[in-house]
């Protein structure tokens, strides 16, 4: 009983210290309901609505509901979003969801009971059952698999929205967020390189209120640049050497192949050995990059 009750009272005190950052563009009919809730579960925290650029009644509507709104003239993207709320919070902890109706906010206290346990950043994750779409689905399953491959660790939803992070960590790897819609995934990519403590917890999603700003065709080509990005962000090597390997033994097999019917070492045959040496040293040079870009300053 004692137990319980300094937990929750340990718990309150970190509910006290934190930011809830709500990153949101056009979300007018939904971001009321998301910001009544939160106030009403989470009394001492800081809320700030981060308003990218809307062109509706969004930025009037967190005011009236109380909230901090920072508003950015034109639009900057989701990534941008979460930077400039990043940097304005003032809470050791700092919660990030969307505006639009799919976060439920009285999941915070859950996910912040799960990071002081001792980590550094809680991810909610979402099931089959939450994703926007089948091939939204199918995508992000891609992703999580390759995460998991390239870190060594179980990622059980790499484009979560939805997290608590340590608020001083956090703002260590704002220089490697990209603008757009990609920051959840280099945001875990980057914890899980240097050695942060990332744990994953089971939110429900509803259906988001509003239209989304995804765009099929042209977000789809984006993501997918994300399997290259996270690939390359964590460790080079594992995405350069089986390329090398790759048209070393095809260089190999026509080189045996032109050796027995003509008897000679043809220029393909040298052009694919360089072009494998050439990839190996490449990935060599962006794995010294890698280390380099996340090295700590003392």
């Amino acid at each position: 009983m004692a137990n319980s009750v300094a937990k929750k009272r340990g718990l309150d005190r970190s509910l006290g210290t934190l930011s809830v950052v709500l990153p949101a563009k056009n979300e007018e009919q939904g971001i009321a309901a998301v910001l009544m809730k939160a106030r009403a579960l989470l009394p001492d925290a800081e809320i700030l609505v981060i308003d990218d650029g809307s062109t509706d009644r969004t930025a009037e509507i967190a005011l009236g509901m109380g909230a901090k709104v920072l508003s950015s003239p034109y639009s900057m993207g989701n990534g941008a979003a979460i930077k400039r709320g990043a940097r304005a919070a003032t809470g050791a902890l700092i919660a990030f969801m969307d505006a639009d109706g799919q976060h439920d906010p009285s999941l915070i206290p859950t996910l912040v009971e799960k990071l002081e346990e001792g980590y550094d950043m809680v991810v909610g994750a979402r099931s089959a059952a939450g994703q926007a779409s089948r091939s939204r689905g199918l995508a992000n399953a891609l992703y999580n698999r390759l995460a998991s491959w390239m870190t060594g660790f179980e990622v059980r939803d790499l484009t979560s929205g939805f997290r608590v992070v340590r608020a001083d960590k956090f703002r260590e790897f704002l220089h490697l967020l990209p603008n757009g819609f990609s920051y959840p995934t280099t945001i875990t990519m980057a914890f899980f390189r240097s050695a942060y403590a990332v744990a994953y917890h089971d939110v429900p999603v509803a259906r988001r209120v509003g239209r989304s700003h995804l765009r099929p065709l042209r977000d789809g080509l984006r993501f997918l640049l994300i399997i290259f990005k996270v690939a390359t962000l964590y460790s080079p090597l594992k995405l350069f050497v089986p390329a090398a390997a790759g048209f070393f033994l095809l260089a190999s097999g026509y080189y045996i192949h032109t050796f027995i019917s003509q008897g000679r070492f043809t220029n393909m045959s040298a052009l694919l050995f360089s072009a494998s040496v050439i990839i190996f040293l490449v990935g060599l040079v962006s794995e010294q990059i890698a280390a380099l870009t996340y090295r700590r300053e003392s």
